[in-house]
C-alpha cells in the first residue's frame, strides 16, 4: 500500500513503520494541534487496527480531482474506545 498525503510529504521512517504494523500492535499517536495562536500536542495510545484512506470533498458534485484523500490510522484505545486519526506532516507514531 502506498501511503501518501494529497499536498504534503510524510517522512519515510513513518511510512516504513506504518507498513510494518500488524493488527494488535501497540502504538502511540502524537499530533500537533493548533487553534488561533495556541498550539499543543496530544497523545493517544492503543492497539493498531489498520490503515486506509478517508475520502473527503465538497458537498456539491464536482470533478474527482477536487477530492482530497487522507491516510487514516485506526486503533483501539486502552479504555475500549475505537479511534481514527488522519495523518498529516505533524503526526508522529511509535510502537510501544
Amino acid at each position: 500500500m502506498n501511503i501518501l498525503l494529497p499536498t504534503r510529504k510524510l517522512e519515510q521512517p513513518l511510512i516504513d513503520l506504518l507498513k510494518s504494523l500488524k493488527t494488535g500492535d501497540r502504538i502511540a499517536v502524537v499530533q500537533k494541534l493548533k487553534i488561533g495562536n495556541k498550539s499543543w500536542t496530544a497523545e493517544a495510545v492503543g492497539a493498531f487496527r489498520g490503515i486506509n484512506y478517508l475520502s473527503t470533498g465538497v458537498t456539491t458534485e464536482r470533478v474527482k480531482e477536487d477530492d482530497i484523500v487522507l491516510p487514516t490510522v485506526h486503533f483501539t484505545k486502552d479504555n475500549g474506545e475505537m479511534a481514527s486519526i488522519c495523518l498529516d506532516e505533524h503526526t508522529a507514531i511509535r510502537k510501544v
